[in-house]
């Protein structure tokens, strides 16, 4: 017990174990999707990654965010009363946003692109479920975790492996290469990811404000999320 006590008090366990979370359920579904295909009798299984998989992880990980909060004393959110970080937020995101969507992807994929069109639900009452999780998840929940994750931890950690002793926003080549890079390959559409890595990374230069950057990742996935559900691009899901 002193141990487990010992390591949640540690300064990157809030900050990794709400990805690590996320990730697993990732992984779950992928197990699920493995059984399925050499169990035939298991693939009904197979929608549960949208039906139930990313309700409940959104739910789970916005608890753990909500449990560390006071912890994350990196996000001053008093610093989004700034014009400046109001404007290089939303403008940022919506640049990620529009080249996200109009990138040729032909040869920037890794693992197969699936489409997931809540519409096909029967229940109506399920599809807005569905729809408000999505949402929800992909503009307020994974901007924060992932922003804590990357730009926080990881980013500060490749400088000094005491990365609570570097400050928010010091750049350095190897740290914004790297992060950028591995922020890309946690994506299918792995270019657009170091796409997107590469621009919240110099937002983080530019303001020093993790929030700004959780604001410019927020607005890309609400942007995003909109796109789809008015085009139907369902592989952007």
């Amino acid at each position: 017990m002193l141990i487990a006590s010992n390591i949640t008090q540690k300064l990157w366990f809030p900050r990794v174990v709400p990805f690590l979370l996320f990730i697993a359920f990732i992984a779950l579904d992928g197990f699920v999707d493995f059984l399925a295909y050499h169990f035939p009798i298991l693939t009904t299984f197979e929608n549960y990654d949208e039906q139930f998989y990313y309700p409940v992880k959104t739910i789970l990980v916005a608890a753990l965010l909500i449990l560390f909060w006071k912890r994350y004393t990196e996000i001053n959110l008093r610093q989004l009363l700034s014009l400046k970080n109001i404007l290089a937020g939303i403008l940022s995101g919506a640049v990620v946003f529009l080249l996200w969507i109009n990138m040729d992807w032909k040869f920037a994929t890794q693992g197969e692109m699936e489409e997931f069109n809540p519409f096909l639900l029967d229940s109506p009452s399920l599809i807005v479920t569905i729809i408000f999780f999505r949402l929800l998840g992909a503009a307020i929940v994974v901007p924060v975790f992932e922003e804590i994750f990357w730009r926080s931890f990881i980013l500060r950690f490749i400088i000094n492996p005491r990365f609570e002793e570097v400050p928010i926003g010091e750049f350095t080549w190897t740290s914004f290469v790297i992060s950028s890079i591995l922020f890309g390959l946690e994506h299918n559409l792995y270019l657009a990811g170091i796409m997107a890595g590469i621009v919240y990374c110099l937002v983080l230069y530019y303001t020093k404000s993790l929030a700004t950057t959780i604001l410019s990742h927020g607005v890309t996935n609400l942007l995003l999320g909109i796109y789809v559900l008015t085009t139907g691009n369902w592989q952007f899901w």
